[in-house]
């Protein structure tokens, strides 16, 4: 990309729609919109101050009218992009749209690529790293907590956090290396007073660390797998969840052969619900496919809800050999089904075969999914699941990126600590705390490359 060009592209959604935004920014934006715009009082706009706006028309390079509308222009270095930049506000049709473009180009534009309007604001250090990923996120943003986060994010709170944990260390640092450069002066290295520096810094890098497995709930969904023997409930149970009628119900066993995918959201938490084909010995070769869906879907879920005939167990007698049943570290929900058919005793028997068959199950909750019975508490205890020990207010680690750089920090964090513990010298200490550094760097921006901050940038929609 040449930052030299000017560049253009549609900021709003394509199709039909009562107005269309195109933006222009770079060194030639207010030349170009004044070959294609004439405003009603004629003036200059090249001339004009920032901020202003103006209506009148858009025209062709044969001066013939396209369409109406406004002309917002924005001066470097206080726009978006840091740069001149216009916006013009024309009717949302495909052919006036696509007309204005054409003119645009041709008058010496070039066509944005992918995120190429935030990529020059970063470069031009109106945003960092950080917040300018959170742009993207605020566009995709499924629930009202998910737009916070991400708003929390664009205006600079996580990289608060980042730069604060970096100046922490930038002053561990450079405690250590003045001993190294100018020991006969300042002493020898305190080694008890240099681990009592580092443990809180190493320590909140942790705590953030810790939130990005809710920050990544929050950006793509809790992945939440429905599974069980075949006609337990799972597709009514989905049914009941999403509050329509999403998923075939028969009596007979077996229905569903493939995998079910919807999303819905409790109290701003978004949930990815998927239903399966129920798990059991088969020699149908279609519905072992399906069972091999399921197996596959649970080992890739964040929460199993695994679904039983309250009324009868005995279909569990046949699950004991099948991987899903072993204890994975993922929180596993028994979900007693049709309790509207058997009694509280007989409910209260069954909940004690299946602590006793699957001591790992994390809860054991009873349903009707007919009736709708207890659905309210089971969605109040998969909020808990998800939002357990969160601080949903706070800064959350929300992409993958950040996720692992954090964990970088921490551990050479954690390898500095223990150096200062072996009282190795200070070459060594310093030498994890400047990897610390540059891992943090990596979120922000400061220690970046040009590769990974392409590949940011070319997940964003044109025009942003």
């Amino acid at each position: 990309m040449n930052r030299e060009d000017t560049i253009v592209a549609v900021a709003t959604a394509i199709g039909e729609s009562a107005i269309a935004v195109v933006r222009l920014s770079g060194p030639t934006a207010l030349p170009i919109a004044q070959k294609v715009f004439r405003g009603k009082r004629k003036e200059d706009i090249t001339l004009l101050p920032g901020y202003t706006v103006r209506f009148g028309r858009f025209v062709d390079p044969q001066d013939e009218t396209i369409d109406q509308g406004l002309l917002t222009l924005f001066r470097a270095p206080h726009s978006y992009t840091g740069e001149d930049m216009v916006e013009l506000s024309c009717h949302g049709g495909r052919a006036i749209v696509s007309r204005i473009l054409e003119t645009l180009t041709q008058h010496g534009a070039r066509l944005a690529e992918p995120g190429e309007f935030t990529q020059r604001a970063f470069l031009n250090g109106k945003l960092d790293l950080a917040q300018a990923e959170a742009v993207a996120d605020l566009v995709k943003a499924k629930t009202e907590r998910a737009r916070r986060v991400a708003l929390n994010q664009l205006e600079g709170r996580l990289s608060e956090v980042i730069h604060g944990l970096r100046s922490d260390i930038i002053g561990a640092l450079a405690a250590v290396e003045v001993t190294i450069d100018y020991s006969d002066e300042v002493g020898e290295l305190n080694y008890h007073e240099l681990e009592s520096r580092l443990s809180p810094i190493c320590q909140q890098a942790i705590c953030l660390a810790n939130t990005a497995r809710f920050g990544r709930i929050l950006r793509e969904g809790m992945r939440v797998a429905l599974i069980g023997p075949p006609n337990a409930g799972k597709s009514s149970l989905l049914n009941q969840l999403l509050q329509t009628e999403r998923a075939i119900v028969t009596p007979i066993p077996g229905t569903t052969r493939d995998l079910i995918e919807e999303s819905l959201s409790i109290n701003g938490i978004p949930i990815v619900l998927t239903d399966t084909a129920g798990l059991r010995v088969t020699a149908d070769p279609v519905e072992r496919i399906g069972v091999d869906l399921t197996l596959k879907t649970a080992e890739q879920a964040d929460l199993l809800l695994f679904i039983v005939d309250a009324s009868d167990l005995s279909s569990l007698d046949t699950l004991s050999p099948l991987p899903v049943m072993e204890h994975t570290g993922r929180p596993t929900l028994f979900i007693l089904n049709k309790k509207d058919l058997i009694t509280n005793q007989a409910l209260e028997q069954a909940a004690s075969q299946v602590r006793q068959r699957f001591p790992h199950c994390t809860d054991i909750i009873s349903i009707s999914a007919l009736t709708g019975e207890n659905i309210e508490l089971l969605r109040d205890k998969l909020l808990q699941l998800t939002t357990a020990s969160a601080d949903i207010e706070g800064v959350l680690i929300t992409s993958a990126r950040h996720s692992q750089a954090i964990q970088e920090a921490v551990h050479h964090l954690q390898e500095a600590i223990a150096t200062t513990r072996q009282r190795l010298p200070g070459d060594f200490i310093a030498l994890d705390l400047r990897e610390a550094l540059h891992a943090l760097g990596k979120i922000t921006g400061e220690t970046v490359d040009d590769e990974i901050i392409h590949r940011i940038f070319q997940d964003f929609c044109v025009g942003k």
